[in-house]
C-alpha cells in the first residue's frame, strides 16, 4: 500500500500562479516611433477617446538634473503585481490620484487568493459530507436526522472558530458560537437574540483553505418545508464556481434538472457530482441516465462521480488507490484545469484592461504637452482638438449624457418586464393549482397540493432571478457600449445577488379543511334528509290502513337520507374548492407582491453601482482632456531655455508608458489565445 501526499493538490487561485509572470517590455523603439509629432494634434476621436500619445523616442534621453527619476523601459517589470506597481508609480508622479485608486483595486484582485465555491443540491443528497470529505475536516453537520439549516461559509484560520452573522450593526453582528456547537444552528437560534440569521462562518487550519478555498455549504433547496432556492440562488450568482450535489440512488429529476439550468444561468463554471457511489451498486448506470438528460437539455458541464465514504477512509488508511477509487482526484484536476484557470484569466483580463486604460489617460496628457513643445505651429490645432473633446467629456457627465439616459430607460424597462415576467408565471401556477383542486377533493390532497405549490413557487422565483440576472448584465453592456471608443467598456463588479429572507414575510398557504366526516356524523346528516321522506310517505300510508312507520316510509327515508348525504358532501367539496382557490391566489399574490418588492430593490441598486462606475469613467475622461488641455495650452509660455530638458523629460516619461502599455497589450493576447 502507497501512501498519498500529506495533501491535496493545490487548487487556490494563486496555487500554481501565485504572482505570474508577464512579458517584460523591450527597450527597443516601437515601429510606429517615427510618427510625425503632430499627428496627436491633428487627430480626431470622438468625445471620450483619447488623443494619441506622442510617440517614444529611439533612445532614452538623458534626465536633466534636477527632475525626477521616471521608470524606463529599461526596468522591465517581471510579474503583474510589479506592472501594477510600476504604473501606480508613473500615474502618483502624474498627480493622478483617481487612477491610481484603480490601480490598487486591480492589485487586490491579483493578489487575493480566495476563490468561493458554492455547493448546492436537494436535500439529503450529501452536501454537508461532501464539504467535510474535501476539507477532512468535521465543520458540517450530518448525520440521519440533521440538515444544513443556514448556510455555512468556511474559509481559512489558524485556529479553528466559528462566528453567527445576524442582520443588525456591523458592531455585534458577529456572535462567536462554540465548535461544538455549530452543528444545532437553525434560523431561531437563540444565540441570535431574535434578529435574522444571515450565515454561519466557520474557520478552519487546512491545505486547501490556506491555499485560498472558501467552501459555502448550503440548505437543500425543495422538500417540504424547504421549498425556497432564491437565497442559495443569490449565493451562486456572486461565486467562482458552483458544485451541484445530487446522489447516486436516481437519475436526475425534474426540479433538479429545472435547478441545473437555473445555476449554469448564474455562473458559468458548474460541475455537478454524483454522490454516494459507495451504496449504490447501480451509481454507473445512474450516472449513464444523467449525462443523458444533460445532453438533451443541451448542457455542457462535467459530472464527476464521487464517494465521501470513500474519501474519509481513504485518508485515515492512507490508501491512494482507495482515495482515486472515491473520485476526488478528478475532483481536483477540474478544479485545477477549470476552476481556477477561469479565475485566473478573467482576473488577469481584468487588469489587463485597467492597465491599458490607465496608460490611455496617462499617454493623453503627456502626449499633448510633447507635441506642443516640438512643433509650438500645430499647438493651436492641438488645443482647438482637445477644446472639442472637453465639450464632449463634459456633455457625457451631464445628466442629459446618452449613457444616463440609456440607463435610465433601461432600468425602468427591466423593471416593467422583470415584474410582468413574474406576473406571467405566478398566474399559471395559479391557473394549474385551480384545475388540479377542481378535478378532485382539496381537503383530501392539500397537503401534496401544498407541497407541489411551494416547488413550483421556488421554481418561478428562481426562473425569475435568472433571467432579471441576465438581463441586467445585458444592460450594464448596453451602458458600456458608450465608451467602448475610448476602450473603457469594463463592467463593474455587480454582487447584490442576497436574496436571503426574500419570502419570510409571505403568509404559510392558510390550511384547509380535510373534509373528513365520521360514522354518527354521516348518520346524523342522513337522518336529517330522510324525516321528511319517513314522515310524508307514513301519513300517505295511513290513509290506506298502514301504520305510520311501515316498510314504504322507511324505504322513501333511506332514499331521501341518501341523496342528503350525498349533497351535503358535494356542497362541501365545492366549499373546500372555493376556499383552496381563494388561498392560492392569495399565497401567490403575496408572493408576487414581496418579490416583486425585491426585484425593484434589486434594480435600484444595479442602477446606483451603474451609474457610479461609468460616472468615475466619465470623470476620469474629462480630467485627462482637461489636463491635457491646460498641457498643451502652457506649452506656449515654456520658456526656449527650458524646453529641450521639458522635452526629455516628456519623453522619458512617455517611453515608460508606452512600455509598460504594450506588456499590457501582450499579456491581452495571451489570454486571447
Amino acid at each position: 500500500m502507497t501512501t498519498p501526499p500529506a495533501e491535496p493538490p493545490r487548487v487556490g487561485r494563486h496555487a500554481a500562479d501565485r504572482d505570474a509572470p508577464t512579458p517584460a517590455p523591450t527597450s527597443h523603439t516601437p515601429a510606429h516611433a517615427s510618427a510625425e509629432p503632430h499627428a496627436a494634434a491633428e487627430t480626431r476621436r470622438p468625445a471620450h477617446a483619447a488623443v494619441s500619445p506622442a510617440p517614444a523616442p529611439a533612445a532614452a534621453p538623458v534626465r536633466p538634473p534636477g527632475t525626477t527619476p521616471t521608470p524606463t523601459a529599461t526596468q522591465a517589470p517581471t510579474t503583474i503585481g510589479d506592472l501594477l506597481a510600476t504604473m501606480s508609480d508613473v500615474a502618483r508622479e502624474a498627480g493622478r490620484t483617481d487612477l491610481v485608486s484603480r490601480l490598487d483595486g486591480a492589485r487586490t484582485r491579483i493578489t487575493d487568493p480566495r476563490l468561493r465555491i458554492v455547493v448546492v443540491g436537494q436535500l439529503k443528497q450529501g452536501k454537508s459530507s461532501f464539504v467535510n470529505a474535501l476539507l477532512n475536516l468535521d465543520v458540517c453537520s450530518v448525520g440521519d436526522d440533521e440538515t444544513t439549516a443556514v448556510p455555512t461559509v468556511i474559509s481559512h484560520g489558524r485556529q479553528p472558530a466559528a462566528h453567527l452573522i445576524v442582520d443588525g450593526p456591523s458592531a455585534d453582528s458577529r456572535i462567536p458560537v462554540p465548535m461544538d456547537a455549530i452543528a444545532g444552528i437553525t434560523p431561531d437560534s437563540p444565540l441570535a437574540g431574535g434578529r435574522e440569521v444571515l450565515r454561519l462562518e466557520v474557520t478552519a487550519p487546512g491545505p486547501l483553505l490556506a491555499d485560498g478555498l472558501v467552501l459555502v455549504d448550503t440548505p437543500g433547496v425543495g422538500g417540504h418545508g424547504h421549498p425556497y432556492a432564491a437565497a442559495t440562488l443569490g449565493m451562486v450568482a456572486a461565486a467562482d464556481a458552483v458544485l451541484i450535489i445530487s446522489d447516486a440512488s436516481q437519475e436526475f429529476t425534474a426540479p433538479e434538472m429545472s435547478f441545473i439550468q437555473q445555476v449554469i444561468g448564474l455562473c458559468p463554471t458548474v460541475a455537478c457530482l454524483v454522490t454516494k457511489t459507495d451504496l449504490y451498486p447501480h451509481w454507473r448506470a445512474v450516472v449513464d441516465a444523467d449525462r443523458g438528460h444533460l445532453a438533451a437539455a443541451d448542457i455542457d458541464i462535467p459530472l464527476l462521480p464521487v464517494s465521501s465514504t470513500l474519501r474519509a477512509h481513504a485518508l485515515r488508511l492512507g490508501d491512494e488507490k482507495l482515495n482515486a477509487e472515491a473520485g476526488f482526484l478528478e475532483l481536483y484536476r477540474y478544479l485545477r484545469e477549470r476552476v481556477v484557470a477561469t479565475a485566473q484569466q478573467a482576473t488577469r483580463s481584468t487588469v489587463a484592461t485597467d492597465l491599458r486604460v490607465v496608460s490611455e489617460h496617462l499617454a493623453l496628457t503627456l502626449g499633448s504637452e510633447l507635441a506642443a513643445l516640438r512643433d509650438p505651429d500645430t499647438a493651436g490645432r492641438a488645443v482647438g482638438a482637445l477644446r472639442e473633446a472637453k465639450t464632449d467629456a463634459e456633455a457625457m457627465r451631464r445628466q442629459s449624457a446618452q449613457w444616463q439616459q440609456t440607463l435610465a430607460d433601461g432600468i425602468a424597462d427591466l423593471a416593467a418586464d422583470i415584474d410582468h415576467d413574474l406576473r406571467d408565471r405566478l398566474r399559471a401556477v395559479t391557473r394549474e393549482a385551480e384545475r388540479a383542486i377542481d378535478e378532485g377533493d382539496p381537503g383530501a390532497d392539500w397537503d401534496q397540493l401544498s407541497e407541489w405549490l411551494a416547488d413550483q413557487t421556488a421554481a418561478v422565483i428562481g426562473d425569475n432571478f435568472v433571467w432579471a440576472h441576465e438581463r441586467s448584465v445585458w444592460l450594464a453592456e448596453r451602458v458600456a457600449d458608450h465608451f467602448a471608443a475610448a476602450g473603457q467598456d469594463s463592467l463593474p463588479d455587480i454582487d447584490v445577488a442576497d436574496m436571503t429572507g426574500v419570502l419570510d414575510s409571505v403568509a404559510e398557504l392558510t390550511e384547509l379543511d380535510s373534509g373528513r366526516v365520521g360514522v354518527a356524523q354521516k348518520l346524523l346528516i342522513g337522518m336529517r334528509g330522510s324525516y321528511g321522506g319517513v314522515l310524508m310517505f307514513g301519513l300517505i300510508s295511513t290513509m290506506v290502513g298502514m301504520a305510520l312507520i311501515n316498510p314504504v316510509s322507511v324505504g322513501a327515508g333511506l332514499l331521501l337520507g341518501t341523496k342528503a348525504y350525498r349533497d351535503d358532501k358535494e356542497a362541501k367539496i365545492l366549499d373546500r374548492r372555493a376556499k383552496a382557490k381563494v388561498a392560492v391566489r392569495a399565497f401567490t399574490d403575496d408572493v408576487s407582491f414581496q418579490v416583486g418588492k425585491e426585484s425593484r430593490d434589486r434594480l435600484r441598486v444595479i442602477q446606483r453601482v451603474l451609474r457610479d462606475h461609468f460616472t468615475s469613467v466619465a470623470e476620469q475622461t474629462a480630467r485627462s482632456i482637461s489636463e491635457s488641455l491646460s498641457a498643451a495650452q502652457s506649452a506656449a509660455t515654456v520658456l526656449e531655455s527650458e524646453r529641450a530638458g521639458r522635452v526629455a523629460e516628456l519623453e522619458s516619461r512617455l517611453s515608460a508608458v508606452a512600455a509598460l502599455r504594450k506588456a499590457a497589450d501582450h499579456l491581452d493576447r495571451e489570454l486571447a489565445r
